[in-house]
């Protein structure tokens, strides 16, 4: 009876340990999300007022209004859907290409070349930035120099060469899938006359989806938020929602001669979800296809 009631007591303390942590973790991770959205309907009385803390009590959406329309929301949220698509397009394309060959296919130096792969997802970007700078500002193009800085070109250039935002990351998701196929796939498709780009385009990446929506999600995700590339290469803040949003509260000392800071930072919270919001609905409507290919991305090979 005694051994009994010790395992009862047991399974509770653990049953509360794991409800302690779980709660713990949410707040960390949601609280400053819940601060955002509810902090961006504060009116100013809401901000200098000691009883409120997270609810206003006298709420506004005039915060709303005014970033929307210092954002200029709707057009710069079309270039920026335009700019990150066909980012992520092209990286898919090149590299499952790239994944592909590194699990198929034997050549010299593999082994080396992976390695440097690997060597892109550890390495911080910020060291390779004044290389990147030098090299697109003074772009050679048939024997003579161009000044790329200031377009998006350098981006795509970049992601077609397998060396864009997380590409590295995403060639190694295609090469631990691939490498979990079985060869019988490919051995059928030989024999039906099929080339490698054939049988890798047609056959082996319908076969891996999981991997492709993965990569599709993180690529889209990172590519709408990057404010990194875009600063180093100085692209237009009109084509991009997250320069936008990191010029939001200039903006609005500029042009609404709102100098007081606290005032203006309710403004930038509501940029912040009319920001967020795009992304969150692409991910609730891909959640459980994501899910999903996350746990076989990571398990197969």
């Amino acid at each position: 009876m005694n051994t009994n009631r010790l395992r009862n007591l047991k399974r509770l303390l653990l049953s509360a340990l794991k409800l302690a942590v779980i709660v713990g973790i949410s707040y960390i991770i949601l609280m400053p999300l819940v601060t955002i959205v509810t902090n961006s309907f504060f009116s100013e009385a809401d901000i200098y007022n000691p009883m409120v803390s997270i609810i206003p009590m006298e709420g506004t959406v005039r915060n709303y209004e005014i970033s929307f329309a210092r954002m200029n929301y709707i057009r710069t949220l079309l270039h920026t859907m335009g700019y990150v698509v066909g980012l992520t397009l092209l990286q898919l394309l090149v590299c499952s290409m790239a994944g592909y060959g590194f699990a198929r296919f034997n050549f010299p130096f593999k082994k080396l070349l992976f390695a440097c792969v690997i060597l892109t997802i550890v390495i911080p970007t910020h060291t390779i930035m004044l290389p990147l700078y030098m090299t697109f500002r003074g772009f050679g193009v048939a024997g003579a120099t161009v000044n790329l800085l200031g377009t998006r070109v350098p981006m795509f250039i970049m992601t077609s060469l397998g060396a864009g935002l997380r590409s590295g990351l995403y060639i190694y998701i295609f090469n631990q899938f691939f490498r979990g196929l079985p060869k019988e796939i490919e051995e059928a498709a030989f024999v039906d006359g099929a080339g490698p780009f054939y049988t890798w385009f047609r056959i082996m990446l319908v076969n891996a989806m999981p991997s492709v929506l993965t990569c599709t999600v993180f690529s889209i995700v990172w590519q709408y938020n990057d404010t990194f590339y875009a600063r180093l290469f100085s692209i237009n803040s009109q084509y991009l929602i997250s320069m936008k949003l990191a010029s939001l509260k200039a903006s609005l000392e500029y042009l609404d001669k709102i100098k007081d800071s606290a005032v203006s930072q309710v403004y930038v919270y509501a940029g912040v979800v009319l920001a967020l919001f795009p992304v969150l609905i692409i991910y609730i409507l891909l959640q459980k296809r994501f899910i999903e290919g996350v746990e076989r991305s990571g398990i197969v090979g």
